[in-house]
């Protein structure tokens, strides 16, 4: 038989030097010289226009610089560019920053401008370009060695905004050469605030301060890039001192975290925007099917109104956040959160009714319901898996018996448009409401770069439309209406059925201060020490 006031003792004496031992990992972490990120995902290439990622994108920009950057709120700011104006309805001019040179000590010219916005074509037919932000280029004059003006094929005025997600490269160093030369780190020379050392796939990426950076100097001589996908791995590795920032922090961990003396945290509301696709496009969807013989339904259940409507308004959005997302997201109707250029003032997050969703079932046709698969990712987005399961058993209750199917998410990504219902993610790389709604509502037009996020091929005229016209208003209210409207249209008609807007989150040792955005990405630059 045990001794109880024993064990109650050893156990006090083990937590005690459990707590010691995370204290003293914490505290010794990097020194003030290194920095080691956990990432949640890793990048598939060191070449900025491999693949259009979180992942990739926040590698890119510790190397290469943009014309335009982003503050933390994705408001526009001079990044290589010091000043931008449009010159008539169909040309912008951009004036680059004087005294800039590439890590290699080359100076930045118009020429590099010219060769990176070029080499986005060349790299078209990759899984995810960046051919989006480029569609409405059509000529570039260069002026002198920091003057460029750049033609469009109508008024664009987003195209500040475009840019901002273009990386700009070296022509000395990357002209003629492959991805696997970036990877390498042969073509791997920006202008940004690290130099690339190496890339270990599965490993680590090693970067060092480059001292010559035109803005605010680094804090860190050494940064440490080490992908550890799985999410409890991840805090672990904080605790034990192996990393000293995580990102995407796990929730089920937020609360244990608040009262570790030893841990700060930090949170920002993010624009990445987690939604379910549905099969609209095709007559017959594969993984549809009848209750009671389990044979495929004649018709597209999905192209029903009434039943895209009734699947919103089966699914709690407030419990998904509360008990699967522990408060780290916010309830969304739309596309993009609250105060972001372009949102609507007037959509807000589907009401929870499910009697009425069952009613809407029974006036499409199915009082009894149907069955469904709900695929999804595994490990792409923050608990993932266990929202698909909780939307699933809400399904369920009234009366769509869902089965979750999910996949590792590379595998997904490439096989999306097979599926019936499918949770996808935006995140808008320019923060304004056109790059969602090209990317999740607008007809999938791969001449265009639209569709992109749009796997259940939802098609509106109207919307297209709107969204045509708004790329091609100078006027910032006049356009911001325009995408109101076309986002309104697209919610009422539930062309997606938004789900919650995702916060970022991230964890540090004692000592370090994380500064967050609302872009998705962890940048060394925004990690400070405090004393």
């Amino acid at each position: 038989m045990t001794d109880r006031p024993f064990a109650r003792v050893r156990g006090r004496i083990l937590l005690a030097i459990s707590a010691t031992i995370v204290a003293a990992a914490l505290s010794l972490g990097a020194s003030a010289q290194e920095l080691t990120i956990g990432l949640a995902s890793e990048p598939n290439s060191v070449d900025p226009l491999y693949f259009n990622s979180a992942a990739n994108a926040g590698l890119s920009k510790h190397i290469f610089d943009r014309l335009v950057h982003q503050d933390e709120r994705q408001h526009l700011i001079p990044g290589l560019a010091i000043s931008w104006r449009s010159i008539d309805d169909r040309t912008w001019e951009f004036i680059l920053r004087p005294g800039v040179r590439f890590h290699d000590g080359t100076p930045l010219s118009a020429g590099d401008v010219v060769f990176s916005l070029e080499r986005v074509n060349t790299m078209s037919k990759t899984l995810s370009s960046f051919g989006l932000y480029t569609k409405a280029v059509r000529g570039i004059e260069v002026v002198d060695e920091r003057t460029l003006r750049i033609r469009t094929d109508g008024p664009y005025p987003l195209l500040p905004e475009d840019l901002s997600s273009i990386a700009i490269q070296s022509r000395r160093a990357a002209e003629g050469k492959s991805t696997e030369e970036f990877n390498r780190g042969t073509a791997a020379i920006g202008t940004g605030p690290f130099r690339f050392v190496e890339w270990t796939p599965g490993g680590r990426v090693v970067l060092r301060r480059s001292d010559d950076y035109w803005g605010p100097r680094p804090d860190w001589e050494t940064v440490i890039l080490r992908p550890i996908v799985n999410a409890g791995s991840r805090t672990a590795a904080l605790l034990t001192g192996d990393v000293d920032v995580i990102e995407d922090v796990p929730t089920a961990d937020l609360a244990r975290l608040r009262n570790e003396p030893q841990v700060t945290l930090a949170s920002a509301a993010s624009s990445r925007m987690l939604y379910l696709a549905l099969d609209v496009g095709r007559d017959q969807s594969p993984f549809i099917s009848d209750k009671k013989t389990g044979d495929p339904l004649g018709e597209n259940a999905l192209k029903d109104l009434r039943v895209r409507r009734a699947i919103s308004k089966a699914i709690n959005r407030d419990e998904l956040v509360a008990r699967i997302m522990e408060g780290a997201a916010v309830p969304t109707g739309q596309l993009m959160p609250e105060g972001f250029s372009g949102a609507s003032p007037r959509l807000a997050p589907e009401r929870f009714d499910p009697e009425a969703a069952r009613q809407l079932l029974a006036e499409a046709g199915y009082p009894s319901g149907f069955q469904a698969t709900l695929h999804g990712p595994q490990g792409r987005w923050p608990n993932d898996d266990k929202v698909l399961q909780a939307i699933a058993q809400m399904l369920a209750r009234v009366g769509i018996e869902t089965k979750v199917v999910t996949m590792p998410g590379s595998v997904y990504m490439s096989r999306r448009t097979e599926f019936s219902i499918m949770l996808g993610a935006w995140a808008t790389d320019t923060g304004e409401a056109s790059s969602s709604i090209r990317g999740v509502l607008a007809t999938y037009d791969e001449r265009k770069g639209w569709g992109t996020g749009n796997p259940g091929r939802y098609s509106n005229a109207e919307i297209d439309r709107l969204l045509g016209e708004a790329l091609q208003t100078l006027g910032r209210d006049d356009r911001e209406a325009l995408l109101q409207r076309a986002t309104e249209i697209g919610m009422a008609d539930f062309g997606v059925i938004p789900l919650y807007v995702q916060l970022s989150t991230w964890a540090s040792r004692r000592g370090l201060r994380v500064v967050g955005g609302a872009f998705p990405e962890t940048l060394a630059i925004n990690v400070h020490p405090v004393p």
